[in-house]
């Protein structure tokens, strides 16, 4: 069997599901296959997340650097940006069970690897070491570009537009799932190593790959099921018709997926800033320790999770499919919020409130604008099309971010050496980085809500 033949979309089963059965067997399958990439989706969260968790123990041992930390970041970011674009492409044409299930594999043995070279590190010259964390991290990248477009795709053939923000908004929240379990269980087990965290990302993964062989099915067809448009009476337009490539050239010349593509991009400084950055900034200019840091972002993401939750419901349902509105508000919360994070002082439990405000506010517009936005404008056939160029603007982004945010912050570092030149402490200035964030979280909301009407011409007005 060619690659071709395994990865390609499955066909139309020849046996069919007796009629008596076909909507019990499709609710049932449905379910099992947005769990199923809705955890597994999640558990890839928790293969790209060890580097900013463990950013501090890694330049507190001589590992890497603050601008290292950040090339190596942005070694991720764009290689996941070209591998969104692509595989979102590629997608549209693939089982989704088995391109999943693949890259969430292959992202936990890249972090066994960097696990093992954690362990050996200090026999290693520090260029070699470097390398090593780029190189990997930057395959790591590619493969968990295999994720999202696969996941969303599931979607559009599992479920009718009427139900597909409510839906999208749960899977929405994977994501901040995986985040938070990174940072509350990988940060206690990296209070034994950070080699452990790594160790523990990629047994996740391994489970992840698992559960998307177990419960996930291509398509309905392949099931001897109807198409979701027969199954829910959900009538055909004239670009279900179309030839997927066809489509996907048409959203290629969309101008509203561009202007999507772009807020993303400015979105997601904002979000990986926070992300990448938040636990080194609280341990660094409020004194928060690893384990504090990481439990503080850990428990922040719980109310992304609910923000994210209530995205599709408020602007379904409060907004009546006005995605602006809801763009609007969650805007200006977070930019408040962020604000306040980074120049308003406090412990523990006010820095929990100021991010988790921040989360909060993010979990909607990250749906409203990185999501639903893309996924009103296009056919369900070129679903993957559209993500595929929204994700390769965002992670460009995140990458430039990644480096931009590395050398401000290590440039605006002091270094405090003893008698023998020898460093033995650092003094953080967070304030010109912290105006970059600021300002891309304006940009984010400001520049959607401004076109939103003239992004919502169709593919058929085209």
């Amino acid at each position: 069997m060619s690659l071709y033949t395994f990865y390609r979309k499955s066909k139309p089963s020849a046996d069919k599901v007796p009629a008596d059965k076909v909507t019990s067997t499709y609710k049932s399958l449905r379910n099992r296959t947005f769990w199923g990439v809705t955890i597994a989706y999640s558990l890839y969260y928790v293969c790209r997340t060890c580097i900013s968790l463990f950013k501090k123990p890694l330049i507190d041992e001589g590992v890497l650097t603050e601008g290292q930390l950040g090339l190596v970041g942005a070694a991720f970011l764009f290689v996941y940006a070209v591998g969104k674009f692509l595989n979102g492409f590629i997608a549209d044409y693939c089982n989704i069970r088995r391109f999943m299930a693949t890259g969430l594999f292959f992202s936990s043995v890249l972090n066994l690897l960097l696990a093992a070279l954690g362990f050996f590190h200090n026999m290693i010259p520090t260029v070699v070491i470097f390398l090593a964390f780029a190189i990997l991290w930057g395959m790591n990248g590619m493969v968990q570009s295999m994720g999202s477009a696969p996941g969303v795709i599931s979607l559009s053939r599992w479920f009718p537009l009427s139900k597909r923000g409510s839906y999208y908004s749960i899977f929405s929240t994977s994501p901040s799932i995986g985040k938070s379990f990174s940072y509350i269980a990988l940060g206690a087990v990296g209070y034994f190593g950070w080699q452990y965290g790594f160790i523990v990302a990629a047994i996740a993964g391994v489970t992840g790959a698992t559960l998307i062989l177990l419960l996930v099915s291509d398509t309905p067809e392949s099931k001897g099921l109807p198409s979701v448009q027969e199954l829910s009476g959900e009538p055909l337009t004239k670009t279900d018709r179309k030839p997927t490539k066809e489509l996907q050239k048409m959203v290629l010349r969309h101008p509203g997926v561009w202007v999507i593509a772009l807020s993303s991009a400015f979105l997601y400084i904002t979000k990986e800033a926070v992300d990448s950055w938040g636990i080194l900034f609280l341990q660094e200019a409020r004194g928060l320790s690893q384990w504090q840091a990481s439990q503080a972002l850990g428990y922040s993401v719980a109310f992304s999770i609910v923000g994210t939750l209530l995205a599709g419901w408020l602007s379904d349902k409060v907004f009546k499919g006005d995605r602006a509105k809801p763009a609007l508000l969650a805007g200006i919360c977070c930019t408040t919020a962020l604000t306040l994070f980074l120049f308003v002082g406090g412990g523990f439990v006010l820095n929990i409130f100021y991010v988790s405000l921040f989360s909060f506010s993010m979990g909607v517009l990250y749906c409203v604008v990185a999501g639903l936005m893309a996924v009103d404008i296009v056919p369900r056939k070129a679903t993957g099309a559209a993500l595929g160029v929204v994700g390769i603007s965002s992670y460009i982004a995140s990458g430039l971010q990644d480096i931009t945010s590395g050398y401000m912050i290590q440039y605006n570092t002091t270094e405090i050496v003893d008698a023998a030149g020898k460093v033995i402490d650092k003094t953080y200035d967070f304030g010109p980085v912290s105006w970059f964030w600021i300002v891309a979280s304006i940009i984010a909301f400001v520049l959607p809500i401004m076109n939103w009407k003239k992004m919502k011409i169709g593919i058929d007005q085209q």
